[in-house]
């Protein structure tokens, strides 16, 4: 069992890493400084679990042994893109109750991210390989499978312990889209990671349905930007 000094000191640790290593590769290539720079954090993650011990089970990607619990992902994962609509659903709608005008506009920049991937295969292909690396797995073995557990440790003890152990994570998830997708980026990354976090709980800490559905849902978003159906 985690205790709350080292959960304390392992999320401030590699959340100030992945914050500084963000920062450093951001002049250095801007378009890729958020998926670098989160695979070299969990580079060093994976060396510090190594050293006490731990495995990447132990955050999330658990084993799944037999037919069953293979097949058993498919369902948990409509379950996850349930939780994942209902979250773009709350923000969309509850945005435009709340004059929240800013929901609305693409913010500067994103454009210039993405743009080269219309008509490109080439480039479709690299941002579906960091798609299925940096986001689907990285970001969520980072996100939920790591911070998620961590602050459970945390607030072990405390009254919506889960409530604050979903909140925090996602926070920092929103606000790891913020540096290019604005104000609207941060809200609606961190209602999906509120999202994410509680289906996180909810299927028992096992990351694979949401990993599965992260990578689909990105890919779906590259692949229209390819087409150019998003115009």
């Amino acid at each position: 069992m985690i205790g709350r000094r080292r959960a304390a000191a392992e999320l401030a640790a590699f959340g100030a890493l992945a914050l500084i290593l963000r920062i450093a590769f951001d002049p250095l290539f801007w378009r890729f400084a958020g998926p670098v720079s989160l695979i070299a954090t969990l580079v060093c993650l994976a060396i510090y679990l190594r050293r006490r011990g731990e495995g990447w089970s132990s955050v999330g990607l658990i084993p799944l042994r037999g037919v069953k619990a293979k097949l058993l992902v498919l369902p948990q994962a409509l379950l996850v893109f349930g939780f994942f609509a209902a979250a773009v659903t709350v923000v969309l709608y509850g945005g435009e109750a709340l004059g929240w005008t800013f929901l609305k506009t693409v913010p500067e920049g994103v454009g210039d991210r993405w743009g080269d991937v219309e008509g490109s295969l080439p480039m479709l292909l690299l941002w579906l390989g960091i798609v299925w690396t940096a986001a689907a797995f990285g970001e969520e073995m980072f996100f939920r499978g790591f911070l998620v557990t961590r602050a459970l440790a945390l607030f072990r003890g405390v009254p919506l312990a889960p409530v604050f152990a979903v909140l925090i994570p996602a926070l920092l998830f929103g606000l790891g889209h913020f540096y290019y997708q604005g104000l609207r980026g941060l809200v609606t990354t961190a209602a999906i990671g509120i999202a994410f976090g509680a289906a996180f709980l909810l299927l028992k800490r096992n990351l694979w349905p949401i990993v599965l559905v992260h990578g689909v849902v990105d890919t779906i978003n590259f692949i229209v930007l390819y087409l150019g159906a998003d115009a």
